[in-house]
């Protein structure tokens, strides 16, 4: 059982900043606790391209990420993972066994697209 989300204004969800990526690279990520992939991400003019780590091994292949539409938060600080740093969160739900499926768009959209 999870415990009830704590209340967040609307104000503090504005600070967020989500935004649309192409994932323009994809590495294996070998010294990662889980599976997991290196990711290079476009976000077009202004933000540039960024580089996430994604446990998304179970659903997706190299080749099946490339080129691929992901969301993610752009204005946290980087984080180090392990040998790597991640500069941008890559949004993801778990299916039923703990697997990593990625928020995406429902229809192509142009890279750099703030989530409101």
């Amino acid at each position: 059982m999870t415990a009830e989300p704590a209340p967040l204004s609307y104000a503090e969800f504005q600070r967020v900043d989500i935004r649309v990526g192409r994932v323009i690279g994809v590495e294996p990520f070998p010294e990662a606790r889980k599976p997991a992939y290196k990711l290079r991400i476009d976000f077009g003019a202004g933000i540039g391209v960024k580089k996430s780590s994604a446990q998304a091994t179970k659903h997706y292949t190299k080749e099946a990420l490339l080129n691929r539409l992901v969301v993610a938060v752009v204005n946290f600080p980087p984080k180090q993972i392990g040998p790597y740093m991640s500069e941008v969160l890559t949004l993801g739900v778990p299916d039923g066994d703990g697997g990593v499926v990625l928020l995406v768009p429902e229809r192509d959209v142009p890279v750099g697209g703030q989530m409101f």
